[in-house]
């Protein structure tokens, strides 16, 4: 048995991470709650929201599985900081950008060829065209997302996060302050609607990828001065980001399935999913970020060659994000029509919404318990089991399910989400099995 001592200090250096990381990842999640509060305020709210949450259907998998690959970072670096090779650290912060750099066109290239899928699902008109609009201006974001996150995964490889955590949150502001300009047309603007949205998001993020590449030559010059790439690193992270990447893929695709689902039912159903949604990714970044804390502490403890300090910095991370996750149930349960309202007044929309919380509530422990477990086996070099479990929870069960519920059995939007539920039940539970075998 660990000590006392012993777990409060895992405690206190885990906590230490995580709550920048934490703050960091509600920052990225906030650019897309702001997006959604403010095109929701332009007169035609639900045909708004849903065209940029369509957008974002078509955008996100990609993008975000494009992150994915340099999953690898946080192990290869942990590990590296943890043996005091910082040499290694930097070798394999150049390999990752040089996957970074490769990705960029393809991902590109892969989302701009989904865009006329739009015109095939019977979607609204005018949520069509929007959706478009805004993907093309979008896309154009992603090679600064994908250098950004090599420049944060080196950060918190080092265990340098708080400047993540100021960068998130200041990119934030400006992203707002474009919104307000670019949707709306202030400051002689032009009013630009959903697009401006798109607009903005792109002039954040060329601040945030600035900002971090600017920490990191600040704190260790010599990661950007003697930048080099290394093959037997890249294969090391294109090993462990491919399932990563693929992980991510299936667990992101599956939720914006679901929107191009709901969309092809109604607006009302589409805006409802999407606010909840939104709601659900926000508990969910914190989840996220617990887990790059569990992935670097994990990681840094094998390189140290602790391997009970890897042990209890995974099952700590976990209890952490299942105590944080039964709050955010509580708060989806006790006030889903004022979090509604956030996003909308159309009356509608909110009654729908409610029901959808109720829904999320049913599964934020088991969010919590596959996105910490997730990250702790990455830790662990382990990043092929997570990807496993989301395939076969998500769509070989979940999906098709909700599919059914909704469409065949006439359920609406509630069937689909239903199977949501059963497919994150599944992968909490099943990841949660694999980390306590690893552990032992």
């Amino acid at each position: 048995m660990p000590r006392r001592s012993d777990v409060r200090a895992g405690v206190s250096g885990l906590l230490r991470l995580a709550i920048p990381l934490a703050l960091a990842e509600l920052g990225w999640m906030a650019m897309g709650v702001v997006d959604v509060v403010m095109v929701g305020r332009l007169p035609a709210s639900a045909d708004a929201i849903g065209a940029a949450s369509l957008g974002s259907a078509l955008f996100y998998p990609f993008a975000i599985a494009a992150v994915g690959l340099l999953a690898g970072l946080d192990t290869l670096v942990s590990h590296a900081f943890g043996a005091n090779d910082l040499d290694e650290a930097r070798r394999s912060l150049g390999s990752g950008l040089a996957i970074a750099l490769v990705a960029s066109p393809i991902t590109i290239a892969s989302i701009l060829c989904m865009v006329p899928v739009l015109s095939r699902l019977g979607i609204v008109n005018e949520v069509r065209d929007d959706a478009a609009g805004f993907i093309h201006i979008l896309v154009w974001s992603l090679p600064l997302l994908v250098i950004y996150t090599c420049f944060r995964r080196y950060l918190q490889g080092i265990h340098c996060v708080r400047p993540v955590a100021v960068a998130l949150i200041s990119s934030n502001v400006v992203n707002a302050l474009g919104n307000w300009i670019l949707i709306f047309g202030h400051w002689g603007a032009p009013a630009m609607g959903v697009r401006g949205s798109a607009l903005s998001t792109v002039l954040a993020r060329f601040y945030l990828a600035g900002f971090v590449a600017f920490t990191v030559w600040l704190r260790d010059p010599g990661a950007i001065r003697g930048l080099h790439t290394s093959r037997r690193l890249v294969g090391r992270l294109l090993r462990l980001g491919l399932p990563a990447a693929a992980t991510i893929g299936l667990e992101v695709g599956v939720f914006h399935t679901a929107t191009v689902l709901a969309g092809i039912l109604d607006p009302v159903s589409l805006a409802a999913h999407t606010i909840v949604l939104n709601a659900a990714a926000v508990t969910y970044m914190l989840q996220v970020g617990l887990a790059s804390a569990a992935a670097v502490s994990v990681g840094r403890a094998l390189g140290a060659g602790d391997h009970a300090g890897a042990v209890r910095a995974g099952w700590t991370s976990l209890a952490i994000g299942t105590a944080a996750e039964l709050c955010c149930a509580v708060l989806f349960l006790s006030i889903p029509r004022q979090l509604a309202h956030l996003y909308t007044s159309d009356a509608r929309v909110v009654a729908v919404s409610v029901t959808l919380f109720a829904i999320a509530a049913g599964f934020q422990v088991f969010d919590g318990l596959q996105t910490v477990a997730t990250g702790a086996l990455r830790g662990w070099g382990d990043t092929k089991s997570s990807m496993i479990w989301n395939l076969v929870a998500y769509w070989v069960v979940g999906l098709p399910l909700g599919w059914w519920l909704g469409f065949r059995a006439g359920w609406g939007i509630v069937g689909i989400w239903d199977g949501l539920w059963l497919a994150l039940v599944l992968t909490g539970v099943g990841l949660t099995a694999v980390l306590y075998r690893r552990s032992k």
